[in-house]
């Protein structure tokens, strides 16, 4: 199937995956173990397959997914109502006979067409009640035929062809690459589509109607061995070999590079790259061609040596810089050397003072000047001016607005006046672009201050409306930095994620993330602050802002410099970790910057 690996998972994708792979098998338990009652309004069925096995589906209201399996023998077929309705035969209509299997799902009694055969508009209740969801299980080398008016449709595995039509479902397809003929249709609207491997050019074809097709793999491969996709939508979506739809973007529209995307694909982020290319693949393309090439892969994940965290600090001794916090992600001060435990390369170290860190921090003020908060863009200059007198004179501060795309209102600086003035022209409109305006602090503009002391304060709504970058490709990169994000969210009065009806999300999440915006900006602040060892706000007036700027600043003063004794055969490179003797304490390393060298005679610990 088509899976892609990349030479190095991050670790947050590593955990996503392992709680994906749990998920699943838990899923799947509880399916196996489930007493009969509690599967009591679905429908089951199991039918023998032909050698060749060619499968018709037509599901009106409902999603459908078809998966091919080497070890299934026969076809298997599951049906549940998202209503909780009951499921039977009158709703599931199967037959079989000369090497086909036929399913129609349809609840009795729903008529869809008016007089004159006019198509009937049903209300959100009504396709809640109407709606059956489908999983058929088939043998590989299957031939499969998806009809549907509305719903996601799920064309997974070893197929030997697949035909997909609906009216706005979105059209999920994850097939083996070895032998592939395709052709992806929309006949009522512009294309939207997003892809795990570069697809040709869209053309327009007669009638309105466009078109991507082509091959890949091996043209003269055995007839046993290809495959063939034919998908057709009205104005739905096509995903091609995407495993989570969370990282589809929220906009799929082809349009010009903004300057965060090209600072991204300059950085030679190969992760980032990746999921802006998905979305503008030529564009990526023609751009890529007028850079330099990379001597080397300059990603984030492939920079210097995670362990490399300590700084010399005279004969035999050795400093790291140490960020504590609380299981809560708040920063646990007041500790001393009792309270610390060295160990490197396994062995336990002796440690000989601890001092609260001083150094001044680096710090990105993002501020959200897009459409969206246009009505509280007197609140955002207020916020941003007030952080300005929050932090100390030493802190450099820099200062990046963002709507569709960034603009550097001023680089790092200590002039508060300068960072005053620029704040003060701030104007807002247009489209948010959160993720790529992340993207674009994290590998661009922290990009010279690798190992100090850096953060960035969000001040935003939280919500994306416009990013090539997803979220998940932006919480990969916010771990893989170091970075410590501080999201602080004021509320869009969009319906919160999960709020809106559940018929429409559930039916086609990913058609539902493009015609009604929701807003995700309190899990995914959340997530931010997790992932990055920062602390998540959310604001609803201006004295809860001050408090929160407060806290940020504490917080990032809140470190220590541990001076501990190295070991005689001790490598800059050694792995060294800090232990807190605090029920709950996390430890992040980095290096001791900005800090005087060691004392003849430094505290010993008790």
């Amino acid at each position: 199937m088509l899976y892609r690996v990349p030479a190095a998972a991050s670790p947050a994708r590593v955990l996503r995956l392992k709680k994906s792979v749990c998920s699943v098998t838990v899923l799947a338990a509880l399916f196996v173990c489930a007493p009969p009652s509690s599967r009591a309004q679905g429908f089951a069925r199991e039918v023998d397959a032909p050698g060749k096995l060619e499968l018709r589906v037509k599901n009106r209201t409902g999603r459908v997914t078809v998966v091919a399996d080497d070890a299934q023998k026969n076809v298997s077929i599951s049906a549940t109502s998202a209503a909780g309705l009951p499921v039977g035969e009158r709703e599931v209509r199967v037959s079989s006979g000369a090497g086909g299997v036929q399913i129609e799902v349809e609840r009795e009694g729903a008529g869809r067409a008016a007089a004159g055969g006019r198509k009937v508009t049903l209300s959100p209740a009504q396709v809640e009640r109407e709606r059956i969801d489908l999983t058929v299980r088939v043998p590989s080398r299957a031939r499969v035929f998806v009809e549907t008016e509305a719903g996601a449709v799920d064309v997974l595995g070893n197929v030997a062809d697949a035909t997909v039509k609906t009216d706005t479902g979105t059209i999920r397809a994850d097939v083996p690459l070895d032998a592939l003929r395709y052709s992806f249709r929309w006949t009522l609207s512009r294309p939207r589509f997003f892809s795990e491997v570069e697809l040709p050019k869209v053309k327009s074809k007669r009638g309105g109607s466009y078109e991507i097709a082509g091959r890949f793999g091996d043209k003269e491969a055995k007839e046993d061995a290809r495959v063939r996709l034919d998908l057709e939508t009205a104005r739905g979506v096509v995903l091609f070999g995407v495993k989570d739809e969370a990282e589809v973007p929220a906009d799929l529209r082809e349009r010009p590079l903004t300057e965060a995307a090209r600072a991204i694909i300059r950085s030679g982020d190969a992760e980032l790259i990746d999921t802006i290319r998905k979305v503008a693949p030529r564009l990526v393309g023609e751009y890529a061609e007028t850079l330099p090439q990379h001597a080397g892969s300059p990603t984030f994940s492939s920079r210097a040596n995670p362990f490399d965290v300590k700084t010399p600090a005279g004969a035999s001794l050795a400093r790291v810089q140490a960020r504590v916090t609380d299981h809560n992600g708040r920063a646990i001060s007041g500790l001393t050397a009792k309270d610390f435990t060295v160990v490197e390369d396994g062995a336990e170290r002796p440690v000989r003072d601890v001092q609260p860190t001083s150094a001044p921090f680096n710090l990105i003020l993002l501020l959200d000047v897009s459409g969206s908060v246009e009505e509280r863009i007197d609140f955002i200059r207020k916020a941003a001016l007030s952080f300005l007198n929050t932090a100390g004179p030493q802190d450099r501060i820099a200062i990046i607005s963002f709507r569709d795309d960034v603009q550097l209102v001023s680089d790092f600086t200590t002039d508060r006046h300068l960072l005053t003035e620029r704040i003060k022209d701030i104007q807002a409109g247009g489209a948010t672009a959160l993720y790529d305006a992340l993207g674009y602090s994290l590998v661009d503009t922290l990009k010279p201050l690798r190992g100090e002391r850096t953060g960035i304060v969000i001040l935003s709504d939280g919500d994306d409306n416009r990013s090539f970058l997803s979220f998940p490709s932006i919480l990969d990169t916010v771990y893989e930095t170091g970075a410590i994000i501080y999201p602080l969210y004021l509320p869009s009065g969009l319906i919160p994620a999960g709020s809106a009806p559940a018929s429409e999300a559930a039916l086609d999440p990913t058609r539902s993330r493009f015609l009604e915006l929701t807003s995700r900006a309190d899990e995914e602040g959340r997530k931010l602050a997790e992932v990055s060892g920062g602390t998540y706000y959310p604001i609803t007036r201006l004295e809860q802002l001050q408090k929160a700027y407060d806290d940020v600043a504490a917080q990032l003063r809140t470190a220590y410099t541990v001076t501990y004794e190295a070991g005689g055969g001790s490598r800059r490179d050694s792995r060294v970790r800090v232990r807190v003797s605090r029920e709950g304490a996390s430890v992040r390393l980095s290096p001791a910057v900005g800090v005087a060298q060691a004392t003849s005679n430094p505290t010993a610990a008790p």
